[in-house]
């Protein structure tokens, strides 16, 4: 068990109060870590230090920002360790998922560091004789970012490192869930010798969360917000944040589709399917939730997929050998049951898994899935894949874009163009083609459409989101005026 402090101006801070709060293992219940419960005061301290340490962070030289980015980069890496054992012991994480979100979130600190010498400017033609016109992008402040649990480093790393690149400083709302394991990334950007003040964490208990980010997002220094988590919280951060008139990214909850052609190589889209829906317990926003499959196929596809779901062991992740392990949240089971059981009474056949022991489900594959069950709308964000079955193209994309959500696709077929043109007709921020559903890489666009929100993490889309563009001009000469 340890004992987790805010990270505020550069020091370890309990909160005001003194107030803790518990996470526990959500396996065996052990106590995993004591965190400090900031009220509205320490948020708005947190916001206070951030605001102090802007001027002097935002006149910092892109070379700079880079070096120290970098180093970042090396510190979380080298730690990978640690991270990997808060996370066991926060989420239940396996061995696996831990290093794979140590090795994207430290892509994510290059990647950013890569771009601050790209937050360029333009220069625009004017009418008036003499005048140069520029378009210049600048910091724009605090930036808040919010990341939740399930990818917990990475989303932890990806709130704040584009916000760095671009010269602001942040405050990171860390998960209830997971307060050491965020706080880690703190100390991770501390150690890399960014100055005191530029990154703050800001770590809550749960009943004190409405309080701490409206604290937060109302504070005047914080300038923009960027939000990972779902659909319904996020709606309540943008209604807060447009009170203010403030800016916020949303990366929230998806319902992630993936097609299945008459054409499509079934051992690869079993395989792909498989790594999607099933992957750190299915308890990630890319997860794939419904495999739309031409009738032609869906006996041998659904077979395949049973046969695979059926391999795959769940236990502790301690052990080193389980593919699943644990629910972070253990209340999280008797809802799967309940979609289960619902899709099960209207006529849903479960091919695989049933199994349910506490904070452990075993991989579930429902076949005959329709929009009757509970399960073909709401997101599991479990280890649940859902098989509906179509006739042909067209039933295939209505069936994709039948849902609020739209952030991540997929579509397999061996005719190329007409794989991609599928993809094309899906209302999603991100399509794959003869890819799964789950795929992140630092450089790329990453956000969604409809419930599953808007704006753009990753590479230099990242920029607009985290800068102002400011129209400045220059006037050279004489100006005529009219009077």
């Amino acid at each position: 068990m340890q004992e987790i402090d805010l990270l505020i101006a550069g020091t370890d801070r309990p909160a005001r109060s003194g107030a803790r709060f518990e996470r526990r293992n959500p396996l065996t219940g052990a106590l995993a870590t004591r965190a400090a419960a900031a009220d509205a005061a320490d948020a708005r301290a947190a916001a206070d230090a951030a605001a102090a340490a802007f001027p002097a962070w935002s006149e910092l030289g892109p070379v700079a920002r880079r070096g120290l980015l970098l180093r970042a980069a090396e510190r979380l890496e080298a730690r990978s360790g640690e991270f990997t054992a808060m996370m066991a012991a926060e989420t239940g994480a396996t061995p696996g998922w831990a290093g794979f979100n140590c090795r994207l979130a430290a892509d994510m600190l290059r990647e950013a560091a890569s771009m601050t010498t790209q937050i360029t400017g333009e220069l625009i033609p004017s009418e008036v004789p003499g005048l140069t016109a520029m378009g210049q992008r600048q910091p724009v402040g605090v930036v808040l970012g919010i990341a939740p649990w399930n990818a917990p480093v990475i989303l932890g790393t990806r709130a704040l490192a584009m916000p760095l690149a671009c010269g602001n400083t942040v405050v990171l709302k860390s998960s209830e869930l997971c307060p050491g394991t965020h706080r880690l990334i703190g100390s991770v950007l501390l150690d890399a010798g960014l100055p005191p003040g530029v990154v703050n964490v800001v770590s809550h208990a749960p009943q004190d969360a409405a309080v701490v980010v409206d604290a937060l997002i109302a504070h005047p220094a914080v300038r923009r917000i960027n939000f990972t988590g779902s659909s319904r919280v996020g709606r309540l951060i943008a209604v807060k944040a447009a009170e203010h008139l403030k800016p916020v990214l949303l990366e929230l909850g998806g319902k992630a589709p993936l097609v299945v052609l008459d054409d499509a190589d079934l051992p690869a889209a079993v395989d792909a399917a498989a790594f999607g829906a099933f992957m750190n317990q299915g308890q990630i926003c890319m997860s794939t939730e419904r495999i739309v499959v031409d009738q032609a196929v869906a006996d041998d596809f659904v077979q395949r997929l049973a046969a695979k779901a059926a391999s795959l062991t769940v236990g502790d992740p301690a052990d080193g050998r389980s593919v699943l392990g644990p629910l972070a949240d253990p209340a999280g089971a008797a809802r799967l049951q309940a979609l289960v059981d619902d899709a099960r009474q209207h006529g849903a056949r479960l091919v695989a898994g049933g199994s349910i022991d506490g904070a452990l489900v075993s991989a579930h594959v429902l076949d005959r899935v329709t929009p009757a069950m509970r399960i073909y709308h709401e997101e599991s964000f479990g280890p649940m894949a859902a098989v509906v079955r179509v006739a042909g193209v067209e039933e295939a994309v209505q069936v994709a874009n039948d849902t609020e959500y739209g952030l991540s696709a997929a579509v397999f077929g061996r005719d190329i163009n007409r794989a991609l043109a599928v993809a094309r007709r899906i209302q999603s921020g991100i399509c794959h083609v003869n890819g799964p559903t789950v795929h992140d890489e630092a450089q790329m666009p990453f956000g969604g459409m409809k419930a599953s929100g808007y704006g753009r993490f990753g590479g230099k889309a990242a920029i607009a989101e985290f800068t102002e563009l400011r129209w400045i001009t220059v006037q050279a000469g004489e100006r005529h005026y009219p009077f």
